[in-house]
Protein backbone atom coordinates (compact mmCIF):
# COMPACT_ATOMS: atom_id res chain seq x y z
CA UNK A 1 0.00 0.00 0.00
CA UNK A 2 1.74 3.12 -1.24
CA UNK A 3 -1.14 5.57 -1.31
CA UNK A 4 -0.97 8.78 0.65
CA UNK A 5 -3.82 9.22 3.07
CA UNK A 6 -5.36 12.09 1.12
CA UNK A 7 -5.77 9.80 -1.90
CA UNK A 8 -8.42 7.69 -0.19
CA UNK A 9 -11.99 8.56 -1.08
CA UNK A 10 -13.43 6.62 1.86
CA UNK A 11 -11.93 6.09 5.31
CA UNK A 12 -13.56 3.37 7.43
CA UNK A 13 -12.93 3.20 11.17
CA UNK A 14 -13.54 0.50 13.70
CA UNK A 15 -14.92 2.09 16.86
CA UNK A 16 -13.54 0.33 19.95
CA UNK A 17 -9.81 0.84 20.29
CA UNK A 18 -9.63 3.23 17.34
CA UNK A 19 -12.11 6.09 17.78
CA UNK A 20 -12.82 5.37 21.45
CA UNK A 21 -10.62 3.96 24.20
CA UNK A 22 -13.35 1.47 24.97
CA UNK A 23 -11.79 -1.99 24.73
CA UNK A 24 -11.47 -2.30 28.50
CA UNK A 25 -15.07 -1.15 28.89
CA UNK A 26 -16.22 -4.00 26.65
CA UNK A 27 -13.98 -6.57 28.33
CA UNK A 28 -15.22 -5.68 31.80
CA UNK A 29 -18.81 -5.76 30.58
CA UNK A 30 -18.48 -9.25 29.11
CA UNK A 31 -16.94 -10.57 32.31
CA UNK A 32 -19.44 -8.95 34.67
CA UNK A 33 -22.50 -9.84 32.60
CA UNK A 34 -21.95 -13.58 33.11
CA UNK A 35 -20.18 -13.56 36.49
CA UNK A 36 -23.30 -15.02 38.09
CA UNK A 37 -22.46 -18.30 36.30
CA UNK A 38 -19.07 -18.44 38.02
CA UNK A 39 -15.61 -16.91 37.75
CA UNK A 40 -14.19 -19.58 35.46
CA UNK A 41 -16.97 -19.31 32.83
CA UNK A 42 -16.71 -15.51 33.04
CA UNK A 43 -12.95 -15.67 32.49
CA UNK A 44 -13.47 -18.02 29.56
CA UNK A 45 -15.88 -15.56 27.91
CA UNK A 46 -13.44 -12.72 28.52
CA UNK A 47 -10.65 -14.68 26.84
CA UNK A 48 -12.89 -15.58 23.91
CA UNK A 49 -13.87 -11.94 23.53
CA UNK A 50 -10.27 -10.73 23.55
CA UNK A 51 -9.21 -13.42 21.08
CA UNK A 52 -12.03 -12.41 18.74
CA UNK A 53 -11.90 -8.63 18.80
CA UNK A 54 -14.39 -6.96 16.49
CA UNK A 55 -16.85 -9.88 16.45
CA UNK A 56 -20.37 -8.95 17.56
CA UNK A 57 -21.62 -9.47 21.09
CA UNK A 58 -24.40 -11.71 19.77
CA UNK A 59 -21.95 -14.30 18.47
CA UNK A 60 -19.92 -14.13 21.68
CA UNK A 61 -22.92 -14.77 23.91
CA UNK A 62 -24.03 -17.57 21.57
CA UNK A 63 -20.60 -19.13 22.11
CA UNK A 64 -20.89 -18.71 25.88
CA UNK A 65 -24.23 -20.47 26.18
CA UNK A 66 -23.44 -23.12 23.55
CA UNK A 67 -19.83 -23.99 24.45
CA UNK A 68 -18.65 -22.41 27.71
CA UNK A 69 -21.78 -22.76 29.84
CA UNK A 70 -24.17 -24.83 27.72
CA UNK A 71 -27.83 -24.85 28.61
CA UNK A 72 -30.66 -26.71 26.93
CA UNK A 73 -32.81 -23.62 26.38
CA UNK A 74 -30.71 -20.52 26.97
CA UNK A 75 -32.81 -17.91 25.19
CA UNK A 76 -33.96 -16.20 28.39
CA UNK A 77 -30.51 -16.35 29.98
CA UNK A 78 -28.89 -15.05 26.80
CA UNK A 79 -31.33 -12.15 26.68
CA UNK A 80 -30.64 -11.29 30.30
CA UNK A 81 -26.87 -11.40 29.78
CA UNK A 82 -27.15 -9.17 26.72
CA UNK A 83 -29.24 -6.70 28.70
CA UNK A 84 -26.68 -6.59 31.51
CA UNK A 85 -23.87 -6.22 29.01
CA UNK A 86 -25.61 -3.30 27.30
CA UNK A 87 -26.10 -1.51 30.62
CA UNK A 88 -22.45 -1.90 31.62
CA UNK A 89 -21.21 -0.86 28.19
CA UNK A 90 -23.42 2.19 27.85
CA UNK A 91 -22.23 3.68 31.12
CA UNK A 92 -18.60 3.14 30.13
CA UNK A 93 -18.92 4.38 26.56
CA UNK A 94 -20.33 7.70 27.69
CA UNK A 95 -17.19 8.35 29.75
CA UNK A 96 -14.30 6.71 27.90
CA UNK A 97 -11.61 8.69 26.09
CA UNK A 98 -12.14 9.88 22.52
CA UNK A 99 -9.22 9.75 20.08
CA UNK A 100 -7.84 13.25 20.77
CA UNK A 101 -6.94 14.10 17.17
CA UNK A 102 -10.24 12.99 15.60
CA UNK A 103 -11.90 16.41 15.20
CA UNK A 104 -8.71 18.12 14.07
CA UNK A 105 -8.08 15.45 11.44
CA UNK A 106 -11.65 15.49 10.19
CA UNK A 107 -11.31 19.20 9.46
CA UNK A 108 -8.10 18.51 7.58
CA UNK A 109 -9.56 15.78 5.36
CA UNK A 110 -13.00 17.08 4.44
CA UNK A 111 -12.82 15.71 0.89
CA UNK A 112 -12.95 12.08 2.04
CA UNK A 113 -16.01 10.21 3.26
CA UNK A 114 -15.69 8.86 6.81
CA UNK A 115 -17.55 5.81 8.09
CA UNK A 116 -17.80 3.62 11.20
CA UNK A 117 -17.98 -0.17 10.76
CA UNK A 118 -18.01 -1.80 14.19
CA UNK A 119 -18.89 -5.01 15.97
CA UNK A 120 -20.90 -2.92 18.43
CA UNK A 121 -24.68 -2.76 18.30
CA UNK A 122 -25.69 -0.38 15.52
CA UNK A 123 -28.53 1.37 17.34
CA UNK A 124 -26.37 1.80 20.44
CA UNK A 125 -23.49 3.19 18.36
CA UNK A 126 -25.67 5.77 16.63
CA UNK A 127 -27.16 6.93 19.93
CA UNK A 128 -23.72 7.09 21.50
CA UNK A 129 -22.12 9.08 18.69
CA UNK A 130 -25.03 11.49 18.75
CA UNK A 131 -24.81 11.99 22.52
CA UNK A 132 -21.07 12.54 22.30
CA UNK A 133 -21.56 14.95 19.36
CA UNK A 134 -19.22 13.11 16.99
CA UNK A 135 -21.77 11.58 14.62
CA UNK A 136 -21.46 14.50 12.20
CA UNK A 137 -17.88 13.51 11.33
CA UNK A 138 -19.01 10.21 9.81
CA UNK A 139 -20.92 11.28 6.74
CA UNK A 140 -20.73 7.78 5.24
CA UNK A 141 -22.75 6.32 8.10
CA UNK A 142 -22.36 4.48 11.40
CA UNK A 143 -22.85 0.73 11.06
CA UNK A 144 -22.68 -2.21 13.45
CA UNK A 145 -24.15 -5.53 14.53
CA UNK A 146 -26.16 -7.65 14.20
CA UNK A 147 -24.76 -7.49 10.65
CA UNK A 148 -21.15 -8.65 10.45
CA UNK A 149 -18.39 -6.36 9.22
CA UNK A 150 -18.11 -8.43 6.03
CA UNK A 151 -21.84 -8.01 5.38
CA UNK A 152 -21.69 -4.27 6.01
CA UNK A 153 -18.67 -3.70 3.79
CA UNK A 154 -20.08 -5.81 0.95
CA UNK A 155 -23.45 -4.05 1.13
CA UNK A 156 -22.01 -0.54 1.24
CA UNK A 157 -19.61 -1.30 -1.62
CA UNK A 158 -22.52 -2.63 -3.70
CA UNK A 159 -24.49 0.54 -2.91
CA UNK A 160 -21.44 2.61 -3.87
CA UNK A 161 -21.56 4.28 -0.47
CA UNK A 162 -17.94 3.18 -0.14
CA UNK A 163 -16.05 4.93 -2.92
CA UNK A 164 -12.67 3.48 -3.77
CA UNK A 165 -9.83 3.64 -3.11
CA UNK A 166 -10.85 3.03 0.49
CA UNK A 167 -9.02 2.12 3.68
CA UNK A 168 -10.07 0.44 6.92
CA UNK A 169 -8.41 1.45 10.21
CA UNK A 170 -8.74 -1.19 12.93
CA UNK A 171 -7.14 -2.82 15.94
CA UNK A 172 -7.91 -6.54 15.57
CA UNK A 173 -7.25 -9.53 13.35
CA UNK A 174 -10.91 -9.61 12.43
CA UNK A 175 -10.75 -6.01 11.20
CA UNK A 176 -7.88 -7.02 8.91
CA UNK A 177 -9.74 -10.08 7.62
CA UNK A 178 -12.93 -8.11 6.95
CA UNK A 179 -11.06 -5.29 5.20
CA UNK A 180 -8.89 -7.45 2.96
CA UNK A 181 -11.81 -9.73 2.11
CA UNK A 182 -13.58 -6.65 0.78
CA UNK A 183 -10.53 -5.56 -1.20
CA UNK A 184 -9.76 -2.59 1.05
CA UNK A 185 -6.42 -1.34 2.29
CA UNK A 186 -5.83 -1.71 6.02
CA UNK A 187 -3.84 -0.08 8.81
CA UNK A 188 -3.55 -1.50 12.32
CA UNK A 189 -3.64 1.02 15.21
CA UNK A 190 -1.94 -0.26 18.35
CA UNK A 191 -2.43 2.32 21.10
CA UNK A 192 -5.56 0.76 22.66
CA UNK A 193 -5.58 -2.75 21.21
CA UNK A 194 -6.05 -5.74 23.51
CA UNK A 195 -4.07 -8.04 21.20
CA UNK A 196 -1.11 -9.22 23.26
CA UNK A 197 0.77 -10.46 20.17
CA UNK A 198 -0.08 -7.62 17.82
CA UNK A 199 3.53 -6.64 17.05
CA UNK A 200 4.63 -10.10 15.94
CA UNK A 201 1.36 -10.54 14.02
CA UNK A 202 1.67 -7.33 11.98
CA UNK A 203 5.36 -8.01 11.33
CA UNK A 204 4.72 -11.60 10.24
CA UNK A 205 1.91 -10.56 7.89
CA UNK A 206 3.62 -7.38 6.64
CA UNK A 207 0.71 -5.23 7.79
CA UNK A 208 1.09 -1.48 8.01
CA UNK A 209 0.69 -0.26 11.57
CA UNK A 210 0.91 2.90 13.65
CA UNK A 211 0.54 3.75 17.31
CA UNK A 212 -2.15 6.41 16.92
CA UNK A 213 -4.57 7.71 14.35
CA UNK A 214 -2.64 10.93 14.10
CA UNK A 215 0.54 9.01 13.26
CA UNK A 216 -1.19 7.61 10.19
CA UNK A 217 -2.81 10.58 8.58
CA UNK A 218 -0.76 13.63 9.44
Amino acid sequence: MNKRFQEYKTVIFDCDGVVLDSNRVKSDAFYNSVLAYGEEPAKALLEFHQENGGVSRYKKFDHFFESIFPLGDAEQERGHALQLYSQYVWEGLLKCKLEPSLVELRKKYLDSKWMIVSGGDQTELRDLFSKRAIHEHFDGGIFGSPDTKEQILTRELDKENIATPAIFIGDSKYDYIAATSAGLDFIFVSQWTEMADWKSWVDCNNIRSAKTLKDIIC
